[in-house]
């Protein structure tokens, strides 16, 4: 299969297959270890560069997304119980898609919705790590992973001129997101796409505390029963609010409403946030000035892989003076993920440090992101590998913000 015709694969919408059909799924894996490195897009170079941010962490078979194949196919069996050990290698996979691009089976395209499926089984026993249970308990009784106050969650905008709750006749609904609410990176990073809108003459509105989490990583994770509350909840909020349209902060609430919330009725339209800085820098609507900078750029899984959107957040890096785009060698669809997908950015099961140490290798100053997730784990990274005064860390809006003409 063609590099380019396995991109078109992952685009198209698939049937969901039962539970029995991707357990014969999990048969086809042969352990060729394709899952592994980017073997596909590289050759005939035959350079190795690891893909699964797992097994280059942990770096033992069952790390890998071939080696869970077996594990599970073991648990079938009957011969590996599903215990404390194998749950955490369930459960730390961040379901980056990484491995279904380089594999070369026709299984590939499945692996992701296979780990779902026995996620989803794992749940409906009550087989849950505690870290998980933390997790769905406090979106559950508080709509956030961390557990926080509901009244918090449009604390992040209260100093920004311009900034409302959401009324019927703005174009466009603001949806912060979790992270965007309530961690120092995501709000940080909230204020600064906030006060873009502003500068833009956008007609625009938030949620505030009446906002709750879109429910991707709730999906990720298994439990479906919750994220479908979820749905029934937020998709109620726009109809009775009359939304139409709806911008993410996060690339993680972005796929949700864009893939998942179809499923159950009809959406407003919803962009990334990247698509309309893009479209407002193309039109003159937002003017930056010079910023001269080594830069380098992460592709967020759920922006890239998922979504197939990548040349957005580039040109808008490219369209500010005296920027020098960099490429990490892993980039675009072979990006390596951060750890942050499918709640790890809140268990702590996956770092990324990986990904500091290649950023920092290309040279660049600044290693520019578009998700508040991939924000903060690459940030705990950059502590933890000793970079911080090497390479900074900056989401894109705070980038755009700080190259703004004045008057414009």
């Amino acid at each position: 299969m063609k590099k380019n015709d396995r991109q078109d694969m992952h685009r198209v919408k698939k049937v969901r297959l039962t539970f029995k059909e991707l357990v014969d799924w999990v048969y086809k894996c042969i352990g060729c270890a394709a899952c592994q490195g980017l073997y596909r897009t590289q050759w005939p170079n035959q350079t190795y560069d690891r893909t699964c941010p797992r097994m280059d962490q942990w770096e033992f078979e069952s790390a890998t997304p071939g080696g869970l194949m077996w594990l599970l196919r073991g648990n079938l069996e009957g011969i590996v119980p599903m215990n404390t050990k194998t749950l955490e290698q369930l459960y730390s996979c961040s379901l980056c898609k990484a491995c279904e691009f380089q594999c070369y089976g026709d299984h590939g395209e499945h692996i992701t919705e296979i780990f779902l499926a026995v996620r989803e089984k794992q749940i409906e026993q009550g087989n849950i790590p505690p870290k998980v249970k933390d997790f769905l308990e406090n979106i559950l009784k508080h709509g956030n992973p961390w557990g926080e106050a509901r009244s918090k969650r449009g604390e992040w905008a209260k100093a920004i001129e311009g900034v409302r709750k959401y009324k019927f006749d703005d174009e466009f609904l603001y949806y912060v997101g979790c992270e965007g609410s309530y961690d120092t990176f995501g709000q940080r990073m909230a204020r600064n796409l906030a006060e873009l809108l502003v500068k833009a003459g956008f007609s625009f509105g938030i949620l505030g505390e009446q906002e709750i989490c879109s429910g991707n990583d709730v999906r990720l994770l298994g439990e479906k029963g919750l994220f479908e509350m979820l749905v029934e909840k937020n998709m109620k909020t726009f109809k009775d609010l009359g939304v139409k349209k709806i911008i993410t902060l996060s690339p993680h609430d972005y796929n949700a409403f864009k893939n998942a919330y179809p499923e159950y009725g009809d959406m407003p339209e919803v962009i990334h946030y990247t698509q309309l800085l893009h479209e407002l820098i193309k039109n003159g609507k937002l003017k930056v000035s010079s910023f001269s900078a080594k830069v380098t750029y992460h592709d967020p899984c759920f922006l890239g892989r998922y979504n197939n959107i990548y040349d957005e957040p580039r040109e808008i890096l490219k369209s500010i003076p005296g920027i020098e785009l960099i490429e990490m060698k892993r980039n675009r669809e072979n990006a390596f993920c951060c750890g942050g997908g499918g709640g790890n950015f809140y268990f702590g099961f996956l770092n990324g440090k990986a990904r500091i140490r290649e950023a920092y290798d290309t040279g660049a100053e600044i290693l520019a992101v578009a998700c508040p997730s991939c924000g903060t784990m690459l940030e705990d990274a950059l502590k933890e590998n000793g970079l911080e005064d090497k390479i900074s860390i900056m989401s894109i809006p705070e980038m755009v913000k700080k190259t703004l003409l004045s008057g414009t």
